[in-house]
């Protein structure tokens, strides 16, 4: 077998690989931003319902802008780490538990 022979076959064989890692990164970005788009919206009924001000609304916009931040700057290489998904999703936790006290506080948005 040649050289060249030899090459292409490693090639072929670490193609599934590949394909594999891409999946998994591509299904952490997608948990990411799914979880992203339900606490936005959980902010958005916050508003509609009353249950958020406009401080609390600001604050937590912000918080969300602060983690979509932290995605933008873990996805700039192509990829998101698992690490990196760890961190990202450590932060929507906390970012969950405060939009879930500001809804649940006795604070309402005037009317």
């Amino acid at each position: 077998m040649t050289i060249r022979s030899k090459l292409v076959v490693a090639i072929i064989a670490a193609l599934p690989a590949i394909a594999m890692a891409q999946t998994a990164t591509d299904a952490r970005e997608a948990r990411i931003d799914q979880r992203q788009a339900n606490q936005q919206e959980r902010i958005d009924q916050g508003v509609q319902s009353g249950q958020l001000n406009q401080r609390e609304t600001a604050r937590l916009e912000k918080g969300q802008a602060r983690v979509q931040g932290m995605e933008d700057r873990a996805a700039a290489d192509g990829k998101v780490t698992r690490q990196e998904a760890r961190h990202i999703e450590r932060a929507q936790d906390r970012q969950s538990a405060r939009i879930y006290r500001q809804k649940h506080d006795k604070q309402t948005a005037y009317k």
